[in-house]
């Protein structure tokens, strides 16, 4: 347990409206584009929640934002905090600078919890994730991912195949049209990918069944899982695809959101708990996630477990899969936070930091 009291930085980022101007302007359209997404699907309440719990565990928190500008760099570096709580998930609305935030404090040797860059980098790249699953012994759905007319991996996949940009999360760019079931479906939705995102589009094979997400608390060796959440999309209108699509997860007001909810697996065999529990922690492990995670995996009605995709750093809010699966195993949502501090100090000290 951590007996002393820590200066913590609860960092986060900011862009667009939330921002101040900032110094550098963003080099493509597709930032501001991935800002206001941005804006859009994060709530204020995680990063409160989380300072009232530190603050609960006798802890000196305080905000330290990202917000584009370079000077917050700089701000960051003389922040002064023993630990950074690291909520960061882009820089400059750029997503694939969430990995940078981590690389920039591993140079200054600050202390941060969660991932890693390395972490970051093979979660957030789709198909390199799936890779590493695939080395792993970890089933995931066959893929390949295009950009630009240039195929950059390619398994024999059939339809109906779903197709998402390849460095994207948070549902960014997925609806009910990202599900194709023919070659002009295919060649429409990958053109909308390249040219809404600037991305290469993942072609994936499209799993029918349950989407169970597995939490997991710990690093290394020590990780374990959390009691199981399904994401129900049963209750979707007949025709529509069972995914859990941007309007699902943060749209409010969209039929879609409001037929879907999260809850705890409760109707499946003991054994088929702990095969999925397993699978998860396998995969958290194959891309190096450290503190805390998500698995989003598929169950068919087969019984066959897919991996679709490892989170680093997920969402904390007290009402997300993560405290719900945290609260079912009988931690309160101050436990969890009070946890994830003492792994990542843990951590450290045994590195000799």
């Amino acid at each position: 347990m951590v007996s002393a009291k820590l200066k913590i930085a609860v960092l986060y980022d900011v862009w667009g409206e939330e921002a101040p101007a900032p110094e550098v302007e963003p080099k493509t359209a597709r930032n501001k584009k991935k800002a206001r997404h941005k804006n859009n699907r994060r709530e204020k309440e995680d990063r409160e929640e989380i300072f009232e719990a530190l603050e609960k565990l006798g802890h000196d928190p305080f905000y330290q934002v990202l917000d584009g500008n370079l000077q917050c760099l700089t701000s960051l570096a003389k922040c002064g905090a023993d630990l950074v709580f690291n909520l960061t998930e882009a820089f400059a609305g750029d997503d694939t600078k969430e990995m940078n935030v981590a690389a920039y404090m591993d140079l200054l040797g600050i202390r941060y919890t969660g991932g890693g860059p390395h972490a970051h980098f093979l979660a957030q790249d789709k198909a390199t994730a799936k890779k590493m699953f695939a080395f792993h012994g970890i089933r995931t759905p066959f893929f390949a991912t295009a950009y630009r007319g240039r195929i950059e991996h390619a398994h024999d996949v059939s339809f109906p195949l779903i197709v998402k940009p390849v460095w994207e999360d948070g549902s960014i760019g997925i609806d009910a049209a990202s599900v194709v079931k023919s070659v002009k479906e295919l060649m429409e939705r990958v053109e909308y990918i390249q040219t809404e995102f600037d991305s290469p589009a993942l072609i994936e094979e499209y799993i029918e069944g349950r989407e169970i997400y597995a939490a997991i608390l710990g690093s290394y060796e020590h990780a374990q899982a959390l009691p199981l959440v399904e994401l129900d999309l049963s209750r979707l209108p007949e025709g529509t695809p069972r995914i859990a699509s941007y309007d699902v997860k943060f749209e409010k007001e969209t039929l879609a959101h409001k037929l879907t909810k999260s809850h705890l697996v409760e109707d499946l065999e003991e054994e088929m708990v702990a095969q999925l529990q397993k699978t998860g922690l396998a995969a958290y492990q194959a891309v190096k996630l450290r503190d805390y995670g998500r698995v989003d995996m598929r169950l068919t009605p087969k019984g066959e477990i897919y991996v679709i995709e490892a989170n680093p750093n997920p969402w904390l809010s007290s009402k997300q899969e993560f405290a719900m699966a945290a609260k079912a195993s009988g931690k309160s949502y101050t436990d969890v936070i009070g946890e994830i501090v003492e792994m990542a100090i843990a951590r450290y000290a045994a590195e000799g930091l």
